[in-house]
């Protein structure tokens, strides 16, 4: 495939995961005109985030599996007009009922926009540029945090928060035309039974996992994780996963294969994601805590991500530059290592305002690093074509999944404290720790040597004799 065709393949990649991030950095300022509109507490508000979280992880796992049966192209379509479907309901819902269904079903069809954008990418760049094109993509989410609560606040003093949706629709119209027109439409020659028991456990899996989470009671911690509101919850993710490992065991084709797990580069890179999903959750926390050590007002202490997030939009394309050069091992030695010290200095030296800025940035750095190329450019070198997008989804859900625990075990330590700063230090202390658990294991990872090996071997092998 020619430079030129690959780079407009890229730009419809680009502007389609641009879609999905920009729809939760632009919601955020239009949260109390929902609320006032339809007279709603805070607690039931929150669910505009929890409800397309909970879709989002359920709807990944199922497109990546269909994108590899039924072709990236059909499958991206389909989850950006999933997408344009829910911004549509949303913005013309007359009950707040309706909101969360629309909210829903974009989460839904935004959950399979990233994992089958980095598959095509896969698919259609050579082995040297991956890295930089899964970087440029990974730059999206810095982008969206700088651009999106600006962009919202700009169409919120013209307009109502529906045009915050309804902007959505010819975004997403002129994104399924050009992915018609510019991406591949190969699928497998054979294509095996539907895995539908699987994912029925799966999405229950998840579903159960993510919502005894978001019940957890920060306040008080562990009394709330054994309360009729956690606790079954939870019980029921534990028999729900030992039910899907025999379900996956027997099936044909699974929704997920097991042998993904077998492979020690990729169960690496798992439990490298889980953790990146831990650091990233502690981004919530950085407003709270500059209100309460440097004293910044409420309405403004937001503002104070905006080193981190510059950070993460520089440092996502630097990484995935280096990648192509230097391999997966020493980017995620490095960016662990700063993200751990980032952290730590913050748990440390919150209450000055220089350490702050810099602490923020190492974070920023640090987590363009682990979010952006460097473990999805593991799982393409690693997997199968026929695995590609699965295999891209499962790094999604295990980021999600340390995003909901990592949330929730920060926001336990800070309510645990006698006053907020010493409890948001204590959570910092402890995804600082965290993160040098990381940087521990990035030593076991492949060296640059051993992945372009394995980069020849699978390329040979998906040759047809």
């Amino acid at each position: 495939m020619e430079s030129k065709q690959r780079n407009r393949i890229l730009t419809v990649l680009f502007f389609g995961v641009l879609m999905g991030a920009l729809d939760i950095a632009i919601v955020g300022p239009a949260l109390p005109e929902i609320s006032a509109q339809f007279q709603i507490s805070d607690r039931l508000l929150s669910w505009m985030f929890s409800i397309y979280v909970l879709f989002n992880l359920i709807g990944t796992p199922l497109m990546a599996k269909l994108s590899d049966l039924k072709g990236r192209r059909s499958i991206y379509i389909l989850d950006v007009a999933l997408f344009a479907a829910g911004s549509l309901l949303v913005a013309f819902s007359s009950t707040f009922w309706v909101v969360l269904v629309g909210r829903a079903i974009q989460g839904f069809g935004a959950g399979g926009i990233f994992p089958v954008a980095s598959a095509v990418i896969g698919d259609t760049f050579p082995v040297e540029k991956r890295g930089s094109a899964l970087g440029l993509i990974g730059a999206v989410f810095g982008i969206a945090f700088i651009i999106g609560p600006i962009l919202g606040g700009v169409i919120l003093s013209l307009a109502s928060w529906h045009w915050l949706f309804i902007i959505n629709i010819p975004i997403a119209i002129v994104i399924i035309v050009m992915a018609y027109r510019l991406l591949p439409t190969t699928r497998p020659a054979q294509v095996g039974s539907f895995d539908w028991k699987g994912m029925l456990v799966l999405a229950l899996l998840l579903a159960s996992l993510a919502i005894g989470i978001n019940q957890i009671d920060t306040a008080n911690f562990l009394s709330s994780l054994v309360s009729v509101a956690v606790l079954p919850f939870l019980a029921a993710f534990v028999i729900f996963l030992f039910i899907f490992i025999r379900v996956e065991k027997s099936a044909s084709n699974p929704i997920i294969p097991l042998i993904l797990f077998s492979r020690r580069q990729m169960s690496l890179a798992n439990a490298l994601s889980f953790g990146a999903g831990f650091i990233e959750s502690s981004l919530v926390f950085m407003p709270l805590l500059a209100v309460a050590a440097l004293g910044i007002k409420a309405a403004t202490a937001s503002f104070m991500l905006m080193p981190l997030v510059i950070a993460m939009s520089i440092g996502s394309p630097t990484s995935g530059r280096l990648l192509d050069r230097f391999g997966s091992k020493v980017v995620l030695s490095f960016g662990t290592l700063i993200a751990a010290i980032g952290t730590l200095m913050l748990s440390f030296f919150a209450s000055s305002l220089t350490m702050y800025i810099v602490s923020t940035i190492l974070i920023g750095f640090g987590l363009s690093a682990l979010l952006g190329a460097p473990l999805r450019y593991i799982m393409l070198n690693e997997a199968r074509t026929s695995e590609r997008s699965v295999a891209q989804g499962v790094t999604n859900v295990f980021i999600s999944v340390g995003q909901l625990l990592g949330s929730a075990l920060v926001g336990a330590l800070a309510a645990s404290a006698a006053n907020l700063v010493v409890g948001y230090s204590n959570g910092y202390r402890f995804i600082g720790v965290i993160g040098l658990i990381l940087f521990g294991l990035t030593f076991l990872l492949k060296s640059r040597s051993a992945e372009v090996e394995t980069q020849h071997q699978n390329s040979a092998a998906e040759i047809p004799a």
